[in-house]
């Protein structure tokens, strides 16, 4: 439908008598009926709660556009499924590191430890405040690439249902969500923090997604993240 427009857009603006015709039409058409095709094509597709890790001062420099393709080639290639997460909307895919995003997670030491910050955050305006911690990148230094790429995915249905408790629309109707990229070295699921935790538990009103809480997930999340702290603007 969204192509079917397009063509008729165009044509209503070609002023009678041009040098263009309905049998020979430019190329610019061609190109853009092609992209709007790809982009709906698309199994896996950028979601806007995930827009914040592409602008100026995200960890990932390329366009969402570029990202999104690569990311999809990638998985339909075969060599890269998904991935069970912490609840059946949620599936991973690990994808070596194409973007040459730096590490965001680094271990905390003696040496560095006094640089740790800490704040109440949000990471939307209608989420629910909570605490944070990270290491400023001028403090620590260059991180390096990580090998791996974390592609975290919610269902369809999933995002619909935490956008209408936030009033909001992803304006997609792919399969699978993009929420978050997570810069890793290993090929498996790192223990999400604890706070996220406790907040997906209070439900999609309060910025989570309702699932109960775990305490032995949560466990293990503190015995990872009382030694390893994020990396900010990287």
């Amino acid at each position: 439908l969204a192509t079917s427009c397009l063509v008729l857009w165009f044509f209503l603006l070609i002023p009678f008598g041009s040098c263009f015709s309905i049998t020979s039409p430019p190329r610019i058409l061609f190109r853009l009926m092609a992209s709007i095709s790809s982009s709906s094509s698309r199994t896996l597709v950028v979601d806007p709660f995930c827009l914040r890790q592409f602008k100026e001062e995200g960890s990932i420099k390329m366009t969402v556009d570029e990202f999104e393709a690569e990311v999809n080639r990638l998985f339909d290639s075969g060599s890269y499924p998904l991935v069970d997460g912490y609840a059946p909307f949620c599936k991973h895919i690990f994808i070596p590191n194409f973007a040459s995003v730096l590490r965001t997670t680094i271990p905390i030491t003696e040496e560095n430890k006094m640089f740790l910050r800490s704040a109440y955050e949000a990471r939307t305006e209608k989420e629910l405040p909570v605490l944070n911690r990270w290491f400023p990148h001028e403090l620590v230094g260059n991180p390096g690439e990580s090998k791996f790429l974390d592609i975290i995915l919610y269902s369809r249905e999933q995002i619909r249902k935490e956008n209408a408790a936030m009033g909001e629309d992803s304006k997609s109707d792919a399969p699978w969500g993009i929420v978050s990229v997570k810069p890793q070295d290993v090929n498996t699921e790192l223990p999400m923090q604890p706070i996220t935790s406790m907040r997906n538990s209070l439900g999609a009103e309060y910025g989570g997604s309702g699932v109960p809480f775990d305490i032995e997930a949560y466990k293990t999340s503190v015995e990872f993240w009382e030694h390893h702290a994020t990396v900010r603007n990287v």
